[in-house]
């Protein structure tokens, strides 16, 4: 293992970018473990877009898409018309194509990112990475087609100062803290999310939050472990574990004395007033 001083220059000289710094695409296992934290998280997002209206006769923008898994579900369970799947590296996406998704490599963050109006813009995991995430809501928000609804998930830390100190709180503290140094991952706003969302001028707007258990052998257990895998350096640096301190968590999350809250997923989502108009945009790609 790498030690604090050995880590490469994007990650000692600050915060860096996700996929560059820490999760890069092309290292090995990078898609299972992506897929771990779908099936964790998934039939919740699913559920939470088709009580809100999302189905048949809808194109839908999901940023941030990663594996695919929800474009996918999109258009095989909820029967959308089409999917746009965004993300800065589309390898995952371009390797399971299915009929109605279109792929787009682009950055949301990049000033020219503007790919049409949509009745869904959906991002999962993706803002706590980013910085300027009042204006990247802002944006997303400008393009939801009235009548649409923007939906927003990313992690909620339950790692309080009161938490019972156990190799999962002090391996997730670390994680945090690290990911914070080295990529800029910042989960302390999350909750402010249905405030944004109402300042973006979106109206209803509501909120919830999902806690998978951490159970021996479950996708989020094996997600969990997997990324402090691929994080071990960075939490390494914060000077607040070392390798046996993570080797531990990883275990103790594969038996049964395993007893702690895993991060939450918090969903927010605000409609864009309908003003009798619907957009005509299409998604870039389609016919």
């Amino acid at each position: 293992m790498r030690e604090p001083d050995d880590l490469p220059d994007d990650e000692a000289a600050g915060p860096g970018r996700y996929g560059e710094a820490v999760f890069r695409p092309e290292q090995a296992g990078e898609g299972e473990r992506i897929d771990f934290g779908a099936l964790a998280y998934d039939d919740l997002t699913l559920a939470r877009l088709r009580a809100l209206g999302v189905g048949p006769g809808w194109r839908c923008l999901d940023v941030g898409a990663g594996t695919g898994t929800v474009s996918r579900r999109l258009l095989e369970e909820a029967g959308v018309e089409s999917v746009l799947a965004v993300d800065r590296d589309t390898r995952f996406l371009a390797a399971r194509p299915v009929p109605g998704l279109d792929v787009l490599e682009a950055d949301v963050a990049a000033p020219d990112f503007a790919p049409g109006r949509f009745r869904l813009v959906h991002a999962r995991f993706v803002l706590m990475h980013l910085p300027e995430r009042e204006r990247l809501i802002a944006r997303l928000a400008d393009l939801v087609a009235p009548g649409g609804v923007l939906v927003l998930s990313d992690a909620i830390d339950l790692t309080s100062d009161r938490m019972p100190d156990t190799p999962y709180t002090a391996a997730m503290r670390a994680m945090w803290r690290g990911l914070r140094d080295t990529i800029g991952t910042d989960v302390s706003w999350t909750p402010s999310y249905p405030q944004l969302l109402r300042g973006a001028g979106l109206v209803p707007v509501a909120a919830e939050i999902h806690v998978p258990p951490l159970t021996p052998g479950s996708p989020i257990s094996r997600f969990w472990a997997d990324t402090w895998e691929r994080s071990r350096p960075a939490m390494r640096a914060t000077g607040l574990v070392d390798d046996a301190a993570v080797d531990r968590a990883i275990h103790y999350l594969s038996t049964e004395d395993c007893a702690a809250l895993s991060a939450g997923m918090i969903t927010a989502w605000g409609r864009r007033p309908d003003t009798g108009t619907r957009s005509t945009s299409r998604p870039v790609g389609s016919a």
